[in-house]
């Protein structure tokens, strides 16, 4: 009963809390770096893969938030070109967890009319991963809803590099002169070059920097920092966050 009691008025809470949002005013691309699983399962004296495997259930409810609240785009963090230097058997696991979550929501998904996208390198990854995420990304390519963008081995150095060399290469085949280089040279070979720039990072656990994460799509980006962990980041605290961005002003340098 009490249990019962406690979700009720979490989702009292939630529900009150959408009401302060304005919803012409909602981030339509929010980008999340899922940080905290391993601080989390060692708070509570378990092995670090059991963070992660509590970090998992938690992007299903902000999905359903996210695309609740209006939001467009939803950018996750999933694995960095530099977690590859985590033990083997934590990165075993973390490269297990896109085709355990992907296997479990993509009914879910396509119910939902969500488009699964891939930023990141396929190179590398184990082929039960690459299978899974390849074959939610072609599942939902028509779908026309919330777009599920997961920064899968992904790093913004190894981004930028691959653009500079398919410019660099253009330009020594005459295809474009290097005058002709500007900002929307550059962006369009980015990854996210059929994406808008997030209009709010969030990061969790309390840690202020980006990790090589999106470093050219979030120059103008408002920045979101929570001292909760991961496995514990709810609605609310995306509710909270979208709050906040809308006291804001967005000048982009000007006045």
């Amino acid at each position: 009963m009490l249990e019962k009691l406690t979700k009720w008025k979490s989702a009292m809470t939630s529900e009150q809390k959408s009401k302060d949002i304005d919803d012409i005013n909602v981030p339509k691309h929010i980008a999340i770096i899922m940080d905290g699983n391993g601080r989390w399962a060692k708070q509570k004296g378990l092995p670090r893969v059991a963070g992660h495997h509590e970090g998992m259930k938690v992007i299903n409810k902000v999905v359903r938030k996210a695309d609740e609240l209006g939001v467009e785009i939803l950018t996750l963090y999933a694995f960095s070109t530099e977690n590859w230097k985590r033990p083997k058997t934590e990165v075993d696991y973390l490269l297990r967890l896109p085709e355990r979550f992907l296997n479990k929501e993509l009914p879910t998904l396509m119910e939902k009319n969500v488009k699964v996208r891939l930023m990141g390198s396929v190179d590398g990854l184990p082929d039960h991963t690459k299978k899974a995420v390849l074959k939610a990304v072609e599942d939902t390519e028509a779908n026309t809803g919330l777009v599920l963008n997961f920064a899968l081995n992904y790093g913004s150095r190894f981004e930028l590099i691959t653009a500079v060399k398919e410019i660099a290469k253009q330009v020594e085949e005459g295809v474009i002169s290097a005058t002709e280089v500007d900002e929307s040279v550059l962006t369009s070979h980015l990854m996210t070059a059929e994406l808008r720039d997030p209009d709010l990072l969030i990061r969790t656990s309390g840690e202020l920097r980006l990790s090589n994460f999106m470093l050219w799509q979030l120059a103008y980006s408002e920045f979101w920092f929570t001292d909760v962990l991961w496995p514990d980041f709810n609605e609310q605290h995306l509710v909270e966050a979208i709050a906040v961005y809308q006291k804001r002003a967005r000048r982009y340098g000007g006045v």
